[in-house]
C-alpha cells in the first residue's frame, strides 16, 4: 500500500521534480548513465566460443536463474511458467526498438536465456515444489524437542511454509472464461517484466542500484499472495471476488506503467506499433491455442469414455457385470478397458 501511494505521488509531480528527488536520495544519480550508452548488444552473433559463452554466465545470470526458481515456486505449472518464458523473449523482440538492451545474439536468447536459466531455474522451482507436497510436516512445540540439533531444524522450519497446495492451472474441464483470466495473468506479467526495464531506462540508473532490485524484491514479496488469491478465484466456485492483494497489484503495474508513459513520453513516440500489433497478435495467438488444446482434450476423453462404455457390452452380455457393480468412477473404467 505505501508503495502505491508513493507511485500515486510520482505521478503528480514533473519530470525536474522527480530528479530532484532522485539526487536527494542519491547524488550520484546525477552521474549516471544508460545501460545502452556505455554497453554493445548483440554484436558479432557468428562468433561463438566457449569463452564467450562463460563471460556471460556472470551475477546476473545467477539473478536470472534464481528469478525464475522463484517463479516456479509461486506459480507452480510447468506449462505457464514455460509459457512466461517463451512469450517473455517474444516481448523482448518486439520491443527491441525501444529498448536496445533487449536485443541479444540467437545463442544467447535460446541456450543461454531460455534452456539455461529459463528452464533450469523452473526445473529446480518445480522440483522443490514436488518435495514440498510430499514432505510431511511436523509443528510440535520446540520444548518437547531435547536435542540441540532437532532445536535447530525446527528453529529453521519456522521459516517454511505450514503446508503446501497443489496447483493445476490448467484443466480438461477448464472454461474458457478460467482461461481469458489465465491470459490475463500472462499480460500482467509481461507488463510486470517491461515495468522493471522502462523505470531504469527512463529515469537513468542501472540495474545493480537499489532502486532497481529493491524494487524487484518488492514485486517478488507482492506476488506471493497476488498469484495465490487469483488462482482462487480462478479455480475455487465459492470464491466470487478477486482479493484485495491482486487488485492492489493491477493497481501497481498499471502506475508503473503510467509513469513510464507520462516520463518517457519522447521514447514512446518512437514506438513502431506494427511491432506493439504484432506482439499482441502473438499473445492472441498463443490464447487461440490453448483454448483449441483444451478443446481438443475434452473431445478426446469423450471420445475414449464413449469407445470404452461401448467394449463393455459384450462383457455385460456375457455376464460379467458384477465386475462393474463397483466401478462406477469412470476413471476405473478407463483403466479396466485400456
Amino acid at each position: 500500500v505505501l508503495y502505491f501511494l508513493f507511485l500515486v505521488f510520482l505521478i503528480f509531480l514533473n519530470w525536474e521534480q522527480v530528479k530532484t528527488l532522485m539526487y536527494w536520495l542519491d547524488p550520484n544519480l546525477r552521474f549516471a548513465k544508460r545501460e545502452v550508452d556505455v554497453m554493445e548488444y548483440a554484436t558479432n552473433c557468428t562468433d561463438i566460443s566457449w569463452k564467450r559463452i562463460m563471460s556471460h554466465l556472470d551475477f546476473f545470470a545467477f539473478a536470472h536463474f534464481a528469478g525464475w526458481a522463484l517463479k516456479a515456486l509461486l506459480i507452480r505449472s510447468y506449462g505457464l511458467c514455460w509459457t512466461i518464458s517463451i512469450t517473455w523473449e517474444l516481448t523482448e523482440l518486439f520491443f527491441m526498438h525501444l529498448l536496445p538492451n533487449f536485443a541479444e545474439c540467437w545463442w544467447d536468447q535460446l541456450i543461454l536465456d531460455i534452456l539455461l536459466c529459463n528452464g533450469g531455474g523452473i526445473w529446480l522451482g518445480m522440483t522443490a515444489c514436488r518435495f514440498l507436497e510430499m514432505r510431511i510436516y511436523r509443528w510440535g512445540s520446540i520444548k518437547k524437542i531435547h536435542s540441540t540439533t532437532g532445536k535447530i531444524k525446527r528453529a529453521v522450519l519456522q521459516f517454511t511454509p505450514a503446508s503446501w497446495t497443489y496447483v493445476r492451472w490448467f484443466d480438461p474441464n477448464s472454461s474458457f472464461q478460467r482461461l481469458a483470466g489465465i491470459y490475463l495473468f500472462m499480460i500482467l506479467w509481461q507488463l510486470t517484466e517491461l515495468n522493471t526495464f522502462f523505470l531504469k531506462h527512463i529515469f537513468v540508473f542501472q540495474v545493480s542500484h537499489p532502486f532497481s532490485w529493491c524494487r524487484i524484491l518488492l514485486i517478488a514479496v507482492i506476488t506471493a499472495p497476488t498469484v495465490r488469491q487469483y488462482y482462487a478465484y480462478l479455480t475455487d466456485t465459492r470464491c466470487k471476488r478477486v482479493g484485495t492483494q491482486c487488485w492492489m497489484f493491477g493497481a501497481i503495474a498499471f502506475l508503473e506503467a503510467l509513469i513510464c508513459v507520462k516520463f518517457g513520453i519522447d521514447l514512446f513516440s518512437q514506438t513502431e506499433i506494427l511491432y506493439v500489433v504484432f506482439w499482441l497478435l502473438c499473445l492472441v495467438r498463443i490464447y487461440i491455442y490453448l483454448c483449441l488444446y483444451i478443446y481438443k482434450t475434452r473431445t478426446t476423453v469423450a471420445v475414449t469414455v464413449a469407445l470404452c462404455v461401448f467394449c463393455t457390452l459384450p462383457m455385460t452380455v456375457a455376464g460379467r457385470e458384477s465386475h462393474f457393480s463397483n466401478r462406477k468412477n469412470v476413471s476405473n473404467l478407463l483403466a479396466y478397458c485400456m
